[in-house]
């Protein structure tokens, strides 16, 4: 190649790259002037639509048309694409490096958000922001979006020439045979050639190719030689292929770079981005799917590393989010004090959307932020309690009474909670499923939670798998800590409960009861975004779970049934000496004994009790097995008694009596097949023994 034709093709490559390259400091102001002016107003959304005049369009296919025509026949047009896709490059990574640096200023000057302010920022910001890093940091989330926003618009402009300028590369490289010769029906350039118009379709590339297109009837040849030469032929093709490839990778290696830049950004952050709010994270992960969805579109193969990034971060955002809740939820049990609390009209809400039928997959209305609604580890407003007196409390068989720890939570008594001076709605019991369970505090709050957890599963659909994973962990959790607390009487070491009582057992039973009839609920919801071949090991894990919480729930029962016979075999061990006195012949007193009495006043009030709180269908399980107790063990231990006297056998028939008229008004339905309530062994010892009854 002569020193001329050289000279020309340096020139010609110039003039190339300075067309298809945009001017970066033109689009780089261009762009910062715009988003610069938005800043002051708050991110409701982005927008970084870019839309390229055709008007401009026909000006840079004017610019590069003789250009690449004249590259074609000096063979340069691989290496100057491969120049172009250097300079692309490098112009793109300076836009974006400069609009960091003409845009940290902007935000950094803004003020910061306390509430959103996380501890590791606020240090950066306190630090000074001696380094890039650190100003990245010390941003605010909204601040750190406007700037991804800016770079997402500059980017854009970048890569919708870059584009174009691949549109207009490949739809003449398409569209040459080896001599650009005109007809009748096609448009022909002044510099020669056929145009296939099936092919302008499929580029969007219009008849109008140049403002200076003329009609000519002369054939001028692209490429030296006779181009009916095999070796000609052969020689066209491998260009075509060359230029076709390179001016793909030009784009391609363009985003790929964007990508790179991207994600570094991302990087810096990465500590931070885990300990935001769902919103703010949701605002950052929904940018950069936006941006990576842009530019893979524009390049044409996907990003594989800032997808991993963007991917890696969410789990960490999951993970994080999750270490938060189970600390939490660890500090809630341990301070629980197992009093009934009245249920705001937030929570309630919150069932029936997970409940209802139609829950909406694309999106769920995410609970109140408002400081009046906010849930603390002291726990929610709480029921007036009167207290009871010590006997009338039936005491944990494990349990001994404890001085009260005086770092325990205080349960409050107000139930006042308003906004902007109204009261807001609050209820003694959440229904789910037409059925209203009692609740504390830590059940509420772990309510709140899963709550938590199905927006996060809703907004990282990808995510969904793990976020089950973390639901069925955290259930597991409260389950067998809440078993630990009451029926272990844990409660006593860690809360400075004095004893375990018959309303803490009812009201543990409450809360297992509600989660265990929640689960179906939250698990539909969970898995309407997870695939069918993952659905069968999460369906098996949550299942074993909601068998877990059927069990504590019938453990709980089996010891308020513990309970009440412990009390009464409690009694029966002082009968024989109460029974010895009725033998005397001054014994005139027609009331019930000691024992009569102690026995159907303890029964009476866990009754009570357990009828306040417990569902109907749990009284009725539970007190079938008391009614069981009290016949068998009352009519064993007075078949025994040796009672000879008139008088004696007057007072241990009134004790049948008056015990069997307690035992007739318990919820035992079912008990046995006789037409008399709760009808049994103590019925048959007073007909066989005395010849009467007691009726209904």
């Amino acid at each position: 190649m002569s020193l001329m034709t050289c000279k020309i093709s340096y020139i010609l490559s110039a003039e190339f790259v300075r067309a298809a390259v945009p001017d970066g400091k033109t689009v780089d102001a261009m762009v910062l002037s715009t988003v610069k002016r938005k800043t002051s107003t708050p991110l409701n959304g982005t927008e970084h639509e870019v839309n390229v005049d055709e008007e401009d369009g026909f000006i840079l296919r004017d610019r590069l048309l003789p250009l690449i025509i004249c590259l074609l026949r000096t063979d340069k047009v691989p290496a100057v694409l491969r120049m172009y896709r250097d300079t692309l490059i490098t112009v793109m990574k300076a836009s974006i490096k400069s609009t960091v640096a003409e845009m940290l200023p902007v935000l950094i000057s803004k003020p910061i958000d306390s509430d959103s302010v996380t501890g590791d920022r606020a240090a950066d910001s306190d630090a000074g922001g001696q380094s890039l890093a650190n100003k990245l940091r010390s941003l605010s989330s909204e601040g750190f979006v406007q700037l991804l926003s800016a770079i997402f618009s500059i980017v854009q402009v970048h890569l919708q020439q870059a584009a174009e300028v691949k549109k207009i590369v490949q739809w003449i490289m398409r569209n040459l045979d080896g001599n650009i010769s005109p007809d009748d029906t096609n448009p022909v350039v002044q510099h020669g050639g056929s145009v296939d118009l099936s092919q302008e379709k499929d580029y969007d590339v219009t008849s109008r190719v140049s403002n200076t297109v003329t009609r000519t009837p002369t054939k001028l040849p692209l490429f030296q030689g006779k181009t009916n030469d095999m070796s000609s032929i052969n020689s066209i093709k491998n260009i075509r292929a060359d230029v076709l490839r390179e001016s793909t990778e030009a784009v391609f290696a363009a985003c790929d770079a964007a990508h790179g830049r991207w994600a570094k950004l991302l990087g810096v952050r990465a500590a931070l981005h885990p300990k935001l709010r769902l919103q703010e994270f949701l605002i950052i992960y929904n940018i950069t799917e936006e941006f990576i969805a842009a530019t893979e579109k524009v390049g044409g193969r996907l990003g594989y590393n800032i997808r991993g990034i963007l991917q890696q971060q969410s789990k960490q955002f999951v993970e994080y989010q999750h270490s938060v809740r189970m600390a939490k939820i660890k500090a809630v049990l341990d301070q629980e004090m197992w009093i009934a609390v009245d249920v705001p009209e937030e929570f309630q809400a919150i069932v029936l959307s997970l409940s209802s039928t139609d829950f909406p997959v694309n999106g769920m209305e995410m609970p109140s932020n408002d400081n009046n609604s906010k849930l603390s580890e002291d726990g929610v407003s709480t029921s007036q309690e009167s207290a009871h007196s010590t006997e009338n409390n039936v005491e944990n068989s494990n349990g001994t009474s404890t001085t009260s720890n005086e770092n325990k939570v205080e349960s409050t008594s107000q139930t006042e909670n308003s906004v902007a001076g109204h009261v807001r709605p609050v209820s003694q019991t959440i229904v789910l499923g037409g059925v209203g369970y009692h609740m504390v505090n830590c059940g509420l709050i772990l309510l709140k939670m899963l709550s938590e957890y199905v927006d996060i599963s809703k907004c990282l659909p990808s995510l969904s798998f793990e976020v089950v994973q973390r639901v069925v962990e955290i259930l597991k959790h409260f389950n067998t800590r809440t078993c630990q607390l009451v029926l272990g009487a844990g409660a006593m070491q860690v809360s400075g409960l004095k004893s375990i009582t018959s309303k803490h057992l009812a009201l543990a039973s409450q809360i297992i009861s509600f989660i265990h009839s929640l689960i179906p609920d939250i698990r539909r919801v969970l898995f309407l975004k997870i695939p069918e071949v993952r659905k069968h090991l999460l369906m098996s894990e949550l299942d074993r779970v909601t068998q877990d919480y059927k069990v504590h729930r019938d453990e709980i029962h089996t010891k308020l049934v513990q309970i009440m016979r412990e009390r009464l075999l409690a009694n029966l061990r002082k009968l024989p000496q109460i029974v010895e006195s009725w033998n005397g012949p001054d014994d005139n007193d027609s009331q019930p004994s000691l024992f009569a009495k102690a026995v159907t006043k303890e029964v009476t009030y866990l009754h009570r009790i357990l009828s306040q709180i417990l569902l109907e269908v749990d009284l009725q399980a539970i007190f079938r097995q008391v009614v069981q107790i009290f016949h068998s063990h009352i009519t064993e231990a007075f078949s025994k008694l040796e009672v000879s006297s008139p008088q004696a056998k007057n007072r241990l028939c009134r004790d049948v009596q008056h015990i069997l008229v307690c035992i007739r008004k318990l919820p035992a339905q079912n008990f046995s097949s006789e037409p008399v309530r709760n009808y049994g062994l103590l019925d048959e010892f007073l007909a066989e023994k005395f010849g009467t009854k007691v009726d209904e």
